[in-house]
């Protein structure tokens, strides 16, 4: 038996292969105008060994200013860890001097429109041209992979179903969504509910954007404009009431959400179809980090259940990765060694899934995600603020639970987070949480909608009793670890069954598929809560809390992280009623993984 690590890296899988560099020196190739099929120039930077001979080129391509990837940034800012006031998410292109010290030409790149790139046109196939123009390069043998995280994993998948003849393999981690046109509605907004991710990279200026003076929409859009004017949920959030009022000069992308803040069915339609188009080797991921911001995390899922050629993927800690991004590149370069360059690295050998462990803080494989052995345990919410196992008894004394009730009101009133906290007794031995799960909630609201926010902890260790003696009657104060959250706006309730799976609860999120609430009629919600692997050690207590609102960190409506965002929430008080009798087993359904 191998002997593990005294310490090992929750950003970084155990990986013993390694390379030397070979090339000391960078042949620096900046601002080279590469023409598009329709005339436009986009706007690249070369960086290869200064050596003879051809090699692989590795493009990382996204809507990011490339001047900010690059050696040079990286000599100016080394890599800062996730609590760095200097971190700063758009750095993502990956090491070009790891990469080019080791055998490849690094390239990046961006679309049309965006910095030195010409504008015009349609960047559809951007991407698949400039792959094409890398392999017929003097410098390239042909063979072309792709790197870069975030929005450069968005772009992999993106020209990955157009199947360009030299792309041979890609490694986006951190994608954006599955479902949709560059990761659509669903996987970045689950359950429905808007948050501020968006807004808040455009307010650090990720992006180059232009301004101008509010002009006149077309009529259906000038409708919905209209109607969003006169939301009370987004006039209390007068930066969010702002980018309406400017009608999509500025921050388009979240003027356009705000406008309509629907999933749409023809989206999920092409996506399932286009699946089947990605054909070459994948390796994705993301870190239970993303599930603050959702669509990489969900994304990363959804791709690797619905890929069927090569495979693999990764799950890391819940730190965000240092920017700029250095992560696991001998990872990288043991997948691009593999397909790029004929090299038996053994990397289809081993787990095709690798997910960091929290508790155990260690790294776990599997065959498969979730987990082939996963065996679905329910725990039932109960009187007194319980979580148990025993689900409530029908023609017994558990027909007369009264519900349980909490009122938020909104953050126009108050900066306090009502909630209902539901604790579990102390695990009996250690006990590994690790894939998808939900929060079914038999609930009554008093309004026509309102937010549902789930938050699942990590309580202990706790070695005391509850009795009625004096000083063991309340749960002493425990350290706690926040594992993951879930969120469901009521109206998008309705569910798809044929396309829901343990632990997944599929709400089609259409504007068609919408159900506004009957004030205080009992309803049924599936949440889901955001996968997560985590460890409870014996001793330790799993704890669900049942919210309605969160905000910002900072004032004015800004935040301290941009990939923490806050949610837009009721303008309304709302009284909410948690029911848990044998009509209505409100329950917690955990993907338990045995020994």
């Amino acid at each position: 038996m191998s002997k593990r690590a005294l310490i090992e890296s929750s950003d970084t899988p155990p990986c013993a292969y390694t390379r030397a560099p070979q090339f000391e020196s960078i042949v620096k190739e900046r601002d080279i105008a590469v023409p598009m099929r329709d005339g436009v120039a986009i706007a690249v930077d070369v960086y290869r060994p200064d050596a003879p001979g051809k090699f692989p080129a590795l493009l990382a391509f996204a809507i990011y200013n490339k001047e900010l990837q690059g050696p040079e940034f990286n000599e100016a800012l080394p890599p800062q860890p996730a609590w760095s006031p200097l971190w700063a998410g758009p750095l993502e292109a990956g090491d070009t001097r790891f990469f080019v010290s080791r055998g490849y030409a690094h390239v990046v790149g961006m679309p049309r429109g965006v910095g030195a790139s010409q504008g015009g046109g349609s960047r559809e196939f951007d991407s698949y041209d400039l792959i094409e123009w890398i392999a017929a390069q003097p410098w390239c043998d042909g063979n072309v992979g792709m790197v870069g995280i975030s929005g450069f994993g968005a772009e992999q998948f993106h020209v990955a179903k157009q199947k360009p003849p030299h792309l041979k393999a890609i490694f986006p981690f951190d994608p954006r969504g599955a479902y949709g046109p560059f990761g659509g509605f669903r996987d970045e907004y689950p359950g429905g509910m808007l948050h501020l991710f968006r807004y808040l990279i455009f307010h650090f200026s990720a992006f180059h954007q232009n301004k101008g003076a509010p002009g006149a929409l077309p009529p259906e859009r000038e409708a919905l404009w209209q109607a969003a004017m006169a939301n009370p949920d987004y006039k209390i959030y007068p930066h969010v009431f702002n980018v309406l009022a400017q009608k999509g000069q500025h921050m388009p992308g979240f003027f356009d959400l705000l406008l309509d803040p629907y999933d749409r069915e023809e989206w999920v339609a092409v996506s399932e179809a286009e699946f089947a188009d990605v054909e070459i080797p994948v390796y994705t991921g993301a870190g239970w980090y993303a599930g603050s911001y959702k669509t990489h995390l969900n994304g990363a899922q959804n791709w690797f259940a619905n890929l069927r050629g090569p495979k693999k993927l990764m799950f890391a800690g819940p730190a965000h990765l240092e920017r700029p991004f250095r992560a696991f590149h001998n990872e990288i370069l043991r997948w691009h060694d593999h397909w790029l360059k004929g090299v038996d690295t053994g990397i289809m050998s081993g787990a095709p899934v690798n997910y960091w462990l929290m508790g155990a803080n260690e790294w776990r494989g599997a065959q498969d995600w979730p987990l082939p052995n996963t065996q679905w345990t329910k725990l039932y919410l109960a009187s007194w603020e319980r979580l148990r196992a025993e689900a409530p008894q029908a023609r017994s004394a558990d027909d007369f639970c009264a519900p349980d009730t909490f009122a938020q009101m909104p953050p126009t009133q108050t900066k306090t987070i009502a909630r209902l906290r539901y604790v579990s007794e102390p695990f009996a031995r250690d006990a590994q949480i690790a894939g998808p799960m939900s929060l079914t909630l038999y609930a009554a609201i008093d309004q026509e909608d309102a937010n549902f926010i789930v938050v699942l902890s990590d309580l202990g260790p706790d070695h005391a009793v509850r009795t009625a003696r004096e000083g063991e009657r309340d749960l002493p104060a425990l350290p706690e670890r926040e594992v993951s959250r879930g969120w469901l706006k009521a109206s998008h309730r309705a569910l798809d069954e044929t396309r829901s799976k343990p632990g997944r609860p599929w709400h089609p999120l259409t504007r068609k598929a919408q159900k506004p609430v009957v004030p205080g009629e009992i309803n049924e919600y599936q949440i889901e809560i955001m996968a997560s692997a985590n460890l409870f050690r014996a001793g330790h207590r799993v704890a669900i809390d049942i919210a309605a609102l969160d905000l910002p960190t900072g004032v004015g409506g800004a935040t301290n992280v941009e990939y923490a965002p806050y949610h837009i929430c009721s303008a309304k008080t709302v009284v909410y009623k948690i029911y848990h009798d044998p009509a209505r087993p409100s329950h917690l359904t955990l993907p338990v993984i045995p020994d």
